[in-house]
Formats: C-alpha cells, sequence, structure tokens
C-alpha cells in the first residue's frame, strides 16, 4: 500500500475540514480579545459562545444552569475536577475519593497528589475491564467526597457501566460527586452527562478531529448552584471565573467546529469502526491475544504479541508506514509496565507486549487487512530473527 496508514488515532486525531475553516477565520478576521468592550472584541465573544454552544450540544447537554469551562486540554479538565472540587468546601478536606484502578495518568497523578494533602484515595479493581457495583457500594461511606471513573479506557477500549455505578453511588450517598474523564468516549460512544449521572464530564478537542490546545469540563447545574467546585487558576475572571486567562479562541472555535461536525456523523461513523475492527482482528494470526472487555469501544483494539516486545514491533510497522502505539502517548517514554494493562489482568511480560490500535472513521477495511498481514508477517520475522 502506498500510503500512511495512521491507527493512532486515540493518541491525536488529523484536523477535520471544519475546524480548520474556523480556525482560518478566528486567526484572520476574529482576532480580538473576547473580554475586550470594543465592537471587534465582541464578534470573538460571539465565536466563543457559538463554539461553547456547540460543545454543549454535541454532548446533549439540557441542563441551562450547567456550565462548559474551556481549558487547555483533557488533563487540565481533569485536574480541575479533581482538585477544583474537593478544595471547594472545608468539608471535604482529609475526605476520600474513589478511583478506578485503570485511569489516565492526569487523574492518577492528580490523585497522588491529593494523597499528599491528607485524602484518602480508594481504587476500584477494573479485571477484564469491569467494575464491580458490589464493590463500590462497599466502599462508599460517610467521608466519601468523590468518584471520578472513566468512561472509555484509553489503552483498552473498556466501557464502564457509568449508569449503573454513578447511579448506585448516589443511592448510597446522594450528594456525592461523579467526574468521568470522556476523553475517549465523546462523539464516539453515545450518552450525555444526565443520563450517566455525571457531576463533571471532562472532553477532549483533539481526540474527535479538533485541534490541540482545547479541552473542557462540563459541570452540572447542581455543582454550580451548590458552590461545589473552584478554579485553579486565578486572574481575570473568564470562563465564569473558572478557568481565568485570555481564552485560546482559534482552538476552541475548531472545538465547536469539530463538535458539531462529528456528532452529526456519530452513528455511522460507530458502525464503520465496528466494520473495520472486525476486519481487522479476525484476520491476525491465531497466536495474538485480543483484550478485550464485555463491553467497549469499537474504536480501541489492545493486543499481546506471542514472545515480541511491543517497542519492537512498533518500530517493525513504522518502517512500513504503519503507526500505532505500544499505550497511551502521556505515557509512552515511561519504563514501567502499563497499570491500565496490568489492572486488566495481563502480566508484566504480556503488558510489554502489547500494541494499541485505535480507529477513526476513515480508516478503511483495505488498511485494517494491510496491517494485519504486516502484523502476521512481523511475528513471523521478528521470532525467527531471535
Amino acid at each position: 500500500m502506498n500510503k500512511e496508514i495512521y491507527f493512532d488515532n486515540s493518541a491525536t486525531t488529523k484536523l477535520c475540514s471544519p475546524a480548520i475553516d474556523a480556525m482560518e477565520e478566528m486567526m484572520n478576521q476574529t482576532f480580538a480579545n473576547p473580554s475586550s468592550l470594543h465592537s471587534a472584541g465582541f464578534q470573538a465573544e460571539k465565536r466563543l459562545d457559538e463554539a461553547r454552544q456547540r460543545v454543549l450540544a454535541a454532548l446533549g447537554v439540557r441542563d441551562k444552569g450547567a456550565r462548559l469551562v474551556f481549558t487547555a486540554s483533557g488533563t487540565e479538565a481533569n485536574n480541575l475536577a479533581l482538585i477544583g472540587t474537593v478544595r471547594a468546601k472545608e468539608k471535604y478536606h482529609g475526605g476520600t475519593i474513589i478511583l478506578s484502578d485503570s485511569e489516565h495518568a492526569s487523574v492518577h497523578e492528580c490523585a497522588a497528589y491529593l494523597k499528599k494533602k491528607g485524602f484518602t484515595i480508594v481504587y476500584l479493581s477494573a479485571k477484564k475491564g469491569k467494575i464491580d457495583p458490589a464493590e463500590l457500594a462497599e466502599l462508599i461511606d460517610e467521608k466519601t467526597v468523590l468518584l471520578s471513573i472513566m468512561h472509555v479506557n484509553n489503552e483498552l477500549g473498556s466501557l464502564y457501566d457509568l449508569q449503573t455505578l454513578f447511579r448506585i453511588a448516589k443511592q448510597k450517598k446522594p450528594d456525592l460527586i461523579t467526574h468521568t474523564d470522556a476523553v475517549q468516549s465523546f462523539l464516539k460512544i453515545p450518552f450525555t452527562p444526565q443520563q450517566l449521572g455525571a457531576d463533571l464530564v471532562s472532553i477532549s478537542a483533539h481526540k474527535i478531529h479538533g485541534p490541540k490546545g482545547a479541552g473542557a469540563l462540563y459541570i452540572s447545574g447542581e455543582m454550580i448552584k451548590q458552590k461545589k467546585i473552584s478554579p485553579l487558576i486565578f486572574g481575570g475572571g473568564q470562563e465564569n471565573g473558572f478557568r481565568s486567562g485570555t481564552e485560546n479562541t482559534i482552538s476552541i472555535a475548531g472545538f465547536g467546529a469539530a463538535a458539531q461536525y462529528m456528532a452529526a456523523r456519530m452513528k455511522e461513523n460507530y458502525v464503520h469502526a465496528l466494520k473495520v475492527r472486525t476486519a481487522l482482528i479476525e484476520h491476525l494470526s491465531s497466536s495474538v491475544q485480543i483484550n478485550q472487555a464485555e463491553l467497549y469501544s469499537p474504536y480501541i483494539i489492545n493486543l499481546t504479541l506471542p514472545c515480541i516486545k511491543s517497542e519492537t514491533m512498533l518500530h517493525y510497522l513504522s518502517g512500513q508506514a504503519i503507526y500505532v502505539s505500544s499505550g497511551s502517548a502521556c505515557s509512552s517514554h515511561k519504563k514501567a509496565p502499563s497499570r491500565a494493562l496490568i489492572a486488566y489482568g495481563l502480566t508484566e511480560q504480556e503488558a510489554d507486549s502489547s500494541l494499541r490500535i485505535s480507529l477513526c472513521e476513515e480508516n478503511t477495511i483495505e488498511e485494517a487487512l494491510y496491517t494485519a498481514d504486516a502484523l502476521n508477517q512481523g511475528i513471523k520475522t521478528l521470532i525467527h530473527a531471535k
């Protein structure tokens, strides 16, 4: 195949045409500071509000009291969700935070920071990509402040049943705050914050064919009303006081355009991703182990190779212009085995031999079959070379 094959869409996606058009318009015409009081500033503010409404609409938000706070990334949105929440009220200090043991580094490291500040961190098992509702119910007590569980695991594609988990959590403790990192599910898996029972939802532009440099945190109307979250960045009071600093209007405009574009195509894209996934998996050698949960996103395939390190195969495929990853791009330079893969139930050796293939709607069945053939040939070549 005489072209590059990009199967690393969980790390980032390429910009879609509507995002590029919106960003060019902001760069060339509506470049003023949205906080400025002149007419040019008003036009920039108008574009900012349009982008906000587009993202809220893509999230299916009908809560008029809810807020969408633009951030620089999904990582910042997660930091605001966790740290901004637990330090909002004096009574939260020293409380308990419950997470899954497979969270993204931006949640895991927040928790490590909060542990040093006196909070108790409790982890739910996500073995085989599933969280036990009974285990969650047992862990919640009067000291529990926050529950944070990602919607789709960024390395395995496991889809967690948040609707059940958050409902049980609220039944056990009605004032418990629920947060989900939905960066890998937004506009790929249909959901609304209300359906999930989520008070806080983190999302990111560059996972949905928008630009890097823009993320957002959805905050429910009830959270706003009860003042259950405080800012991390102080200054001019932008973003309704939750995130000071002049907004990145160029990236935000691209975010809004990408959200609108992808929302209109979510159902057909899901069906297409499932077909590409199936074709690739069915064409792989029987020596390849597929690490798949009972509930999963079709956009992420995690597989374990027979006695070949993932980095070795990654470079082999890269030499053929096929781009995949060995795990989360945010943690790709760390030498320790993946927490998510170990939590899933893999051994350290298996985790070190696992690849992530992540799809978007532009990937084709032809690309999937070509990649499967390359993987199969790579296994023969690399094992023989040992």
